[in-house]
């Protein structure tokens, strides 16, 4: 038997893992793994290319795609039609069940940036989800109030995790499986039919791509599983999130070669912005100011949201804007400001041509619809605004200089108790966290200790005076971890300490770690074996 399966059987773990779906995943594993491993080899080579210089650009082997007029994405897939309000969530099983009744149009249950990849959260996740089409789910909360599935549901589409992730739980020829192709795999064998029987069919948001080369393994995936399982060609639909610069410059490439299975491309926004420093931030011209002033209308955020629908919408797919990360609160007041700067937010994505957008929170859901009910009506989406006004260069695309902003000493501060607080959730198993009224996930935290790293690498000035400094980073870390760890004992007070430990390795390196999440999970989270993991 060429597969093991290290993580711990719980209740109902054998209902996902059964020797049919462990053998798909071994399929999709021997067909898919070089490839897998060669295009991260090329995502390193890349940024060491960047490294001495180097900028993306266009490509110019690429230019027939981009210029032929003709080609265009399969039409929208039933259920998704109308996207207008998406809600994004782990799926855990309260907000399984509050997702899918939060009135939205779609619910991306989230592998990825929200869920810490714990083999519990993992494996319950995917029970879940067959659980939510079965309509056999519900959820009592320790204050007894219960929950179940109302009458009108929203579409399922899953996020998986990253290329770069790897899943210990599972052990393929004595090496860990790729954390993609065990979540695709699990929910497509287990749900494909299911969707398809309910009227819908088996969707998929796309994570951190970096090229068009990586959408075509993706699609090669689809290709290959639809053929195994018995689906007829087209079935699976996967929407792209354009969430690394490189992915920026490849747009109709990545919508060329998933066209027979693509439902449009997604702005992803606070991947944007990490990745824009994770490639570039040993560079003084792209130093970026607090979190708080990049906003979606600086103008290389601008520039960005703006070709992306023009992309789209040249090609029949759906453009999807950007996260609203508010949560609401019990102040009215805290509630009022943020919730008129999400309304200015979906406007301002609904007037540019978005057809849909994102939230964190059932209690933005209503805002969000009211703004592109506003510009859609009674349409579906606005695909046949085509913003051929639209006009975006390589060096608008790069134009980070042009972010106007400070750096200030509440915004490092700010940065390094985000990181620490949401890194010592994430060790804890929880990867959504509500921190100051904004719902934090794992982009959030990259764009906070890639902020710290990349201002301590410049030894950036401070509004107030003074500048980023070794010595007062590490004393703001004390303080934020003493108040932390205040009244903690034991294994919580450990995890503090470890999460603080994380944020100081990703911080003060020369070299800035490509992703905090692949070295910590390697050395703190799911079944042992760390050895056997490599950390990308």
């Amino acid at each position: 038997m060429r597969y093991e399966v290290i993580g711990p059987m719980a209740e109902r773990f054998d209902e996902v893992l059964t020797a049919e779906a462990l053998a798909f995943l071994v399929g999709l594993d021997s067909e898919f793994a070089a490839r897998r491993v060669a295009l991260l080899d090329t995502r390193r080579a890349r940024r060491d290319r960047y490294a001495t210089g180097q900028l993306p650009d266009f490509l110019p082997e690429t230019a027939d795609i981009r210029a032929d007029p003709n080609w265009r994405v399969a039409p929208p897939a039933p259920g998704l039609i109308d996207r207008r309000v998406e809600i994004t969530g782990p799926p855990d099983r309260k907000m399984t069940i509050n997702a899918l009744n939060s009135g939205a149009k779609v619910w991306l249950a989230d592998f990825e940036d929200a869920t810490a990849p714990t083999w519990h959260n993992v494996i319950s996740g995917q029970l879940n989800l067959i659980d939510a089409l079965d309509r056999r789910i519900d959820f009592t909360d320790p204050r007894g109030r219960r929950y179940a599935l109302g009458d009108e549901l929203a579409t399922i589409v899953v996020r998986p995790r990253g290329w770069h992730l790897v899943e210990k739980g599972i052990a393929v020829d004595g090496r860990p499986i790729s954390a993609s192709l065990v979540d695709f795999g699990l929910y497509l064998f287990h749900c494909a039919h299911r969707q398809l029987d309910a009227g819908a069919g088996p969707y998929f948001y796309l994570p951190k791509l970096e090229s068009h080369r990586e959408a075509r393994l993706w699609n090669d995936i689809f290709v290959f599983a639809q053929r195994y399982l018995g689906l007829p060609h087209g079935t699976i639909r996967a929407t792209t999130l354009i969430e690394t610069i490189t992915a920026a410059f490849e747009m109709e490439e990545i919508l060329y070669e998933l066209r027979e299975h693509s439902a449009g491309l997604n702005a992803g926004r606070w991947d944007y912005i990490f990745s824009v420093i994770k490639n570039f931030g040993q560079w003084p011209d792209f130093v970026l100011p607090d979190r708080s002033d990049v906003t979606m209308t600086v103008p290389f955020m601008r520039a960005y949201t703006e070709l992306l629908v023009r992309t789209c919408h040249r090609r029949g797919a759906h453009a999807i804007g950007g996260m609203a990360a508010f949560i609401p609160s019990r102040d009215p007041e805290v509630n009022q400001v943020a919730l008129n700067r999400v309304r200015a937010d979906k406007r301002r994505e609904a007037g540019d041509g978005f057809d849909g957008s994102w939230v964190a929170h059932p209690g933005l859901v209503e805002t969000c619809r009211e703004e592109f009910d506003a510009v859609l009506g009674d349409r579906p989406n606005q695909l046949d605004r085509l913003r051929d006004d639209v006009s975006v260069t390589a060096a608008d695309l790069l134009a980070v200089d042009k972010t106007p902003g400070q750096v200030t000493a509440e915004g490092l501060r700010f940065n390094i108790a985000v990181a620490l607080h949401y890194i010592d959730a994430w060790l804890g198993g929880v990867g959504a966290v509500a921190l100051w009224n904004m719902m934090e996930d794992a982009a959030t935290a990259e764009i906070a200790r890639c902020q710290v790293w990349q201002w301590l690498y410049h030894g950036t000035p401070l509004a107030g005076g003074g500048c980023v400094t070794e010595e007062l980073v590490r004393s703001i870390l004390a303080e934020e971890l003493a108040a932390l760890t205040a009244g903690r004992e034991g294994p919580d007070r450990d995890r503090a300490e470890r999460a603080a430990q994380i944020v100081e390795d990703t911080a003060f390196g020369e070299d800035l770690p490509a992703f905090f999440t692949g070295g910590a999970y390697a050395r703190h989270l799911g079944p042992n074996r760390e050895s056997d993991v490599p950390v990308v």
